[in-house]
């Protein structure tokens, strides 16, 4: 009898420890490169001893999944990807509010930084938006080394140049964006226009022209130089270019999606990827964006955000779902027609 009351006494005493854990499950939508996704799943399924599914697809296409299933949702939490389309499920209530307590240790610029300013998303990590080239190639075909905007759209580029469609592409977007606040959007669209002649190929992935260059299948690949400096770490021979004229970058969004049904387990995936313990394990998978928590390690690779010259992007404004419909429209009539 004494030993059976010091056994129902011990399993008494362990009931605190194991309800400190979520348990349960979680479902994230995430929008990062496949294996930083994956190691982020496995990290908070481990330390929280939670069930985790997680899908992987971008920015524009997690949005239009979230927006298909508003009425019957599936998703939990949408993990990264650029900040504009999480500001369009928010200001389109697709989104939860939630301030998370971790916020006290982000940057003040990524507490609340979405169009709707209700808190429905916050900021994960940041990057700079540029291009890499390819020095191998580059010396092949005796060019100089292009250093600006500008000298994406010369002649003796032609070909050379692969940059994301912005129908498909946040990464795309941020650039669509950048050019008009940059030149003004009459003046962005006939930059666009020119660099269009230059352009071989539109992908659907913000990443795939850094690889593409880093494999030498084009010459210059314009996107957010960390996912660059990991193909570069690897190996290949490439040189990131953040150019002159200065540029946008982009914001990595953290929301929780309306009617999560594992509501208690998303907001303790955000707090987890607030932290500086969370926003650190991309980075053991060489993942090189900018962390938001000021206590979290940057990465020597990470290009810093006070170290180039950036323009003043507007997240709220170029955020927006009118505007990023007007850009994006605009794009698709003026520039994806065009011969090359």
């Amino acid at each position: 009898m004494k030993r059976l009351m010091m056994y129902f006494i011990a399993i008494a005493m362990c009931v605190p420890t194991i309800s400190a854990f979520a348990e349960g499950r979680l479902i994230i939508y995430c929008s990062n490169e496949p294996f930083a996704c994956q190691a982020v799943a496995d990290e908070f399924a481990k330390k929280y001893d939670v069930k985790v599914q997680m899908t992987r697809a971008g920015s524009g296409s997690t949005y239009a999944k979230i927006l298909a299933e508003k009425d019957n949702p599936k998703g939990d939490v949408w993990y990264a990807g650029t900040l504009d389309p999480h500001s369009q499920a928010g200001v389109n209530g697709l989104l939860e509010s939630y301030k998370s307590p971790m916020l006290k240790e982000i940057g003040e610029k990524f507490k609340n930084p979405a169009t709707s300013q209700q808190h429905h998303s916050a900021g994960v990590y940041a990057g700079v938006l540029g291009y890499s080239v390819n020095t191998k190639l580059l010396k092949e075909e005796n060019l100089p080394m292009p250093r600006s905007w500008e000298d994406l759209t010369k002649p003796e580029y032609k070909g050379m140049v692969q940059v994301a469609s912005p129908q498909s592409s946040g990464t795309a977007y941020t650039v669509l964006a950048t050019m008009v606040q940059l030149k003004g959007e009459d003046g962005a669209f006939k930059y666009l226009a020119r660099l269009h002649k230059n352009v071989n190929q539109y992908t659907k992935s913000g990443s795939a022209p850094g690889k593409a260059a880093a494999r030498g299948e084009t010459l210059i690949g314009i996107g957010f130089l960390h996912d660059h400096a990991l193909q570069k770490s690897n190996g290949f021979p490439l040189e990131l270019i953040v150019p002159s004229e200065g540029t946008g970058y982009e914001i990595g969004g953290l929301s929780i999606i309306k009617k999560a049904r594992n509501l208690e387990n998303a907001k303790k995936f955000v707090d987890f990827m607030l932290s500086a313990e969370g926003q650190e394990v991309p980075q053991r998978v060489k993942m090189f964006q900018v962390p938001t928590n000021i206590n979290a390690n940057v990465p020597k690779e990470a290009i810093r955000l006070d170290e180039v010259n950036l323009i003043d992007y507007d997240f709220v404004k170029y955020g927006s779902e009118k505007m990023r419909a007007n850009l994006i429209d605009r794009w698709v009539k003026e520039i994806k027609p065009l011969k090359r």
